[in-house]
Order: C-alpha cells, then structure tokens, then sequence
C-alpha cells in the first residue's frame, strides 16, 4: 500500500478544533489533546444547555405571570384556567411581558375573562 502524507489535512483539522477553543485558559486552548477534549465537553454543554435554557425561560414566565396575577387577586391556575376556557391563545411569553410593561392592560384582560 502506498504511503499517504496527512499533513495539509491533519494541520487543518487541529487548527479548526484550536480555534474552536480558542477563549479558553490555560492549555485547554493551546495543546491539541486538551483542547480536542474540552471541545467536545462545550459543544455536548451546549446542546445540553439549548433545551434547559426553554425550560429555564418558561419558569421565568410562569413566576412572572403567577406574581401579576396574585396582585389582581387571581391565582396563576385559575388565570389560564380561564384563558383556555374562554379560548384566548395569549402564551406565556406574550402574558409576561404584557404584566412586565403594561399592568393595566393585564389587569384589564383577567378583568374581561373572569367577568364573561
């Protein structure tokens, strides 16, 4: 079998996986072995952390809503309760930021859901 020279192909793999790290410390970003290793570790972090960040910013949404809704004098389950009994289609990103930036309009909707 002949003989095959890696050289060009195995430089520009290192050298894509060096830049992959390269803003971390120490000699996770400059030796090749540490660096392949911590690059791996990120990238699997990453894709672990894509899908807890939703979950983490439903939470979030859920709490902010829960506390505006206890300020009208309802609790966050009876809230959407209504909302899906009355068939209004307002998530829970969209009901934050409205009991976030304008409290009277919040106020207003459970107003006009409970009193249906």
């Amino acid at each position: 079998m002949t003989r095959v020279k890696r050289g060009y192909v195995a430089r520009k793999r290192r050298k894509n996986i060096l830049t992959l790290t390269s803003g971390f410390q120490g000699t996770h970003s400059k030796l090749f072995r540490t660096a392949n290793q911590q690059g791996i570790r990120a990238l699997a972090s990453s894709h672990r952390d894509r899908s807890k960040r939703k979950r983490n910013l439903r939470r979030l949404w859920i709490t902010r809503v829960n506390a505006a809704a206890k300020d009208n004098g309802i609790s966050y389950n009876k809230l959407i309760n209504y909302l899906y009994k009355k068939k209004i289609l307002l998530n829970r990103k969209i009901l934050a930021q409205i009991a976030i930036l304008d409290k009277f309009c919040f106020s207003t909707i459970i107003q006009k859901i409970i009193t249906k």
